[in-house]
């Protein structure tokens, strides 16, 4: 990887009433952090912390008042010490126990002053998962591959959440005027325009995603423990992209939406749009949608396209990401964990992984800060 990558890492975590952590105050190793206990005892409770260092609702995507510890004043807080190539820097997070799950009630504050969004924690750092939730991403719903997307493309383009949220605000003033039967086509056309571009814009920035992880993914050996895959979009705004202009898109959206009203009326709800695009993704060594492979062999492929996504967003933002692995040494033999550590290293991103058994990371030995999670402790 080029020596122009910033690598950045987690030297210091405390949290105050976060899940079962009335407090917790961690000085933390660059490289790969292994944290193991008993199922419940907390351990991806750390790594959701950590999650809420980058912006949306963390890996569970939990409302606030869930993260909060039962029996806490209602909030919580999340601070980090980040140590890497720029420096020094303090990064925090977190609710005054007011927060209704909104985005609004969340606050950040970055070296001491208040950030404007959450967004602005992605000029420090960038943060990246993989989750027993996820291993069913290939078979669930398209929601879910949707999500995974749009994550992979804010971790290298820190201006897409932002387009999402305007895309997703101004189809819900149209779904409104949709529910409520509403005729004024100057309400609607000015709906339609804003959804119109920046729908758009989600499209490009996607297909731009999906293009460059492709690229990423080729320099994956042909025999190697997580075999290649091949990914497309299936959204008609993605497809129109990779053969015409932007703004010849954006004006063929517009017009679809606004001959479109009547059936989004009586159906109630925005049909067609960036918000009904699927990830699609084929096991290329045996040439078959990912859906159809085996559990392991859908385990293997996410684990490949997290692993290239990471190169990539070091490639692309100069910054390599941390990555927060819950439970990943269990679902994955001896040959491709050893792999997947050993890639882990050549990439060099500080990486939280969680399990039961401390046998299963017996690899990393002196090369791994080992953690003890019980109940709210935590001990090396």
């Amino acid at each position: 990887m080029s020596s122009q990558v910033a690598r950045v890492h987690v030297s210091g975590l405390r949290l105050v009433d976060f899940r079962n952590y009335a407090t917790l105050s961690l000085e933390l190793q660059p490289g790969p952090v292994v944290l193991t206990g008993d199922n419940g005892a907390g351990k991806t409770n750390l790594l959701e912390a950590i999650s809420f260092l980058t912006p949306g609702r963390g890996l569970r995507r939990a409302p606030y008042e869930d993260v909060a510890r039962e029996g806490g004043a209602g909030g919580f807080a999340v601070h980090a010490r980040l140590d890497g190539t720029f420096g020094v820097s303090e990064i925090g997070t977190g609710t005054a126990g007011n927060a209704e799950g909104a985005e609004g009630g969340r606050r950040v504050r970055i070296n001491g002053a208040p950030a404007k969004s959450a967004d602005d924690l992605l000029e420090w750092l960038r943060v990246v998962w993989l989750t027993p939730a996820m291993d069913a991403l290939f078979s669930g719903p398209g929601a879910d591959r949707r999500r995974f997307l749009d994550r992979l493309v804010l971790a290298v383009d820190p201006g897409h959440g932002q387009r999402a949220l305007a895309y997703e605000r101004a189809m819900r003033g149209r779904n409104r005027l949709l529910s409520e039967d509403s005729r004024d086509p100057r309400w609607y056309a000015a709906i339609e325009s804003q959804m119109a571009e920046t729908g758009v814009a989600i499209a490009a920035a996607r297909v731009e995603l999906v293009r460059l992880l492709s690229a990423m993914i080729e320099r994956l050996p042909d025999s190697g423990p997580f075999p290649k895959s091949d990914i497309t979009l299936a959204g008609a705004l993605e497809m129109e992209i990779s053969h015409a202009s932007a703004v010849d898109v954006e004006e063929n959206f517009r017009r679809a939406l606004a001959e479109g009203r009547d059936r989004d009326r009586a159906a109630g709800r925005t049909i067609d749009g960036p918000h009904r695009t699927d990830l699609v993704v084929r096991h290329r060594p045996k040439a078959m949608p990912a859906e159809l492979s085996s559990t392991g062999e859908q385990k293997a492929l996410l684990v490949g396209m997290v692993l290239s996504h990471a190169r990539l967003c070091g490639d692309m933002s100069g910054r390599v990401p941390i990555l927060l692995l819950d439970e990943i040494a269990a679902h994955l033999d001896m040959g491709r964990r050893a792999a997947l550590f050993e890639i882990l290293e050549e990439i060099g991103c500080q990486t939280f992984m969680t399990g039961t058994e401390a046998s299963l990371f017996s690899s990393l030995a002196g090369k791994a800060q080992f953690l003890a999670v019980e109940h709210g402790r935590v001990g090396g």
